[in-house]
C-alpha cells in the first residue's frame, strides 16, 4: 500500500507538472482520442477538461487553428516529429498569434508507438521582428531612392545657376559641398546595410551549428548505457540522460532545475554528499562511490557513481559544476 501511495503520489506530482507546461500541448492516443490537455492549450483553444476521451475529431481544435489529422497521420506513418509553421489564432481578445505546430510521435522504450504529442510554440514575437525588419527595409530603401533622386535634382539646380550667373559660384560651391555630404552619408547607409545582411548570415550559420551541436550532444547522452547527470555549482540538475530515466523512472522535465540532494529516487543521493563537495573545491578530480540502490521497478542493485568535476576553462581551481556517471554493477537477489 505505501509504495503504491508513493506511485500515487509521484503521478500527481507528473500530471501537474505536465498540466503547468507553459507551452500548450495535447497528447492524443491511438485510437485518435484527447488523453492529455494542459492549462495553457485549455485556455488558449477552448478546450475543457471534460474532452479529455473525445475524439480529436469530434473538437474544433482538430481543424482550428490548421487541420492536425494529417500532421498527425505523418508523424505516426513517419515515427519521427511533423512541423507545420506559421499558423495564425486570433485570441478571445482579439489578438493575433503566431505558432509553429509540431507533433511528436510517443514511443516507448520498447518501440511501440503509443500515440503523438502535439506542441503549439508560440513565434508571434520572432514573427512580429520579421515584419519589424522588413519595414525598416522597405524605409530603408525609400529613403535611399529619395537620396538618389535629391541628388540628381541638386546636379541639375548646380547647371542652371551656373550658366545662369557666374555671381553665384560661391553658392555654387556650397551646393557642392552638400552634395558631397549627401553622397557620403549614401555610402555608409551603403555599408550599414551591407554588415546588417553580413550579421544576419552570420546568425543564421550560428543557430545552425548549435542545433547540430544540441542535437550531437543529445544523441551522445542517450547512446550511452550509463546513467549521466551534469549539475551546476548549486547541485541543481542541469543535464538527465535517458538512460537516468530508464534507471530512476523520472523523466528529465521532471528533474531538471531541482536540487539533486532532494530527489526522491532509488540512490541514496545523501552519501554523495561529499564527494560532491570534492569536486567543486577541487579537492578531487575523480572519485568512485559505490552504494547499494533500488531501480525503478524496485530491484536491488549495486550502483558505481563516479563524480568528476566540470571543469571551467576561466577558473581551473574551481569547478563550474559536477559530472555524474551512474553505472548498475548487478543486481542483488
Amino acid at each position: 500500500q505505501e509504495a503504491r501511495d508513493h506511485w500515487m503520489t509521484h503521478a500527481h506530482i507528473r500530471d501537474a507538472a505536465v498540466d503547468m507546461d507553459p507551452v500548450p500541448s495535447l497528447v492524443i492516443d491511438l485510437a485518435g482520442k484527447l488523453v492529455v490537455v494542459t492549462e495553457r492549450a485549455r485556455a488558449i483553444f477552448r478546450v475543457s477538461a471534460a474532452d479529455v476521451g473525445r475524439p480529436l475529431d469530434d473538437l474544433a481544435v482538430s481543424y482550428q487553428p490548421t487541420e492536425l489529422r494529417g500532421l498527425i497521420e505523418q508523424a505516426v506513418a513517419d515515427r519521427r516529429p511533423a512541423l507545420r509553421r506559421d499558423v495564425t489564432w486570433n485570441t478571445a481578445s482579439g489578438d493575433a498569434r503566431s505558432y509553429d505546430v509540431h507533433v511528436l510521435p510517443l514511443i516507448d522504450n520498447a518501440g511501440r508507438l503509443l500515440g503523438s504529442k502535439i506542441v503549439f510554440v508560440d513565434i508571434s514575437r520572432y514573427h512580429r521582428l520579421q515584419e519589424e525588419l522588413h519595414t525598416a527595409k522597405q524605409e530603408l530603401e525609400t529613403a535611399y531612392e529619395e537620396l538618389q533622386s535629391s541628388n540628381e535634382e541638386l546636379e541639375t539646380t548646380n547647371e542652371e545657376l551656373q550658366s545662369s550667373n557666374e555671381e553665384l559660384e560661391t553658392t555654387n560651391e556650397e551646393l557642392q559641398s552638400a552634395n558631397e555630404e549627401l553622397e557620403t552619408m549614401n555610402e555608409e547607409l551603403q555599408s550599414t546595410n551591407v554588415e546588417l545582411e553580413t550579421v544576419n548570415s552570420q546568425l543564421r550559420e550560428l543557430s545552425a551549428d548549435t542545433e547540430r551541436t544540441n542535437g550531437l550532444l543529445t544523441s551522445i547522452l542517450g547512446s550511452l548505457r550509463c546513467a549521466v547527470v551534469v549539475l551546476n555549482r548549486e547541485l541543481d540538475v542541469l543535464v538527465w540522460n535517458a538512460y537516468a530515466e530508464e534507471l530512476w523512472g523520472l523523466r528529465a522535465a521532471e528533474v531538471e532545475g531541482r536540487n539533486f540532494l532532494k530527489l526522491d529516487i532509488g540512490l541514496p543521493v545523501a552519501k554523495l554528499r561529499a564527494a560532491l563537495g570534492a569536486c567543486l573545491t577541487g579537492e578531487n578530480d575523480h572519485q568512485v562511490t559505490t552504494l547499494e540502490a533500488v531501480n525503478r521497478r524496485g530491484q536491488k542493485m549495486e550502483c558505481h557513481v563516479t563524480c568528476s568535476p566540470l571543469k571551467n576553462g576561466g577558473a581551473p581551481a574551481k569547478a563550474g559544476g559536477v559530472i555524474l556517471l551512474i553505472d548498475e554493477t548487478r543486481e542483488k537477489t
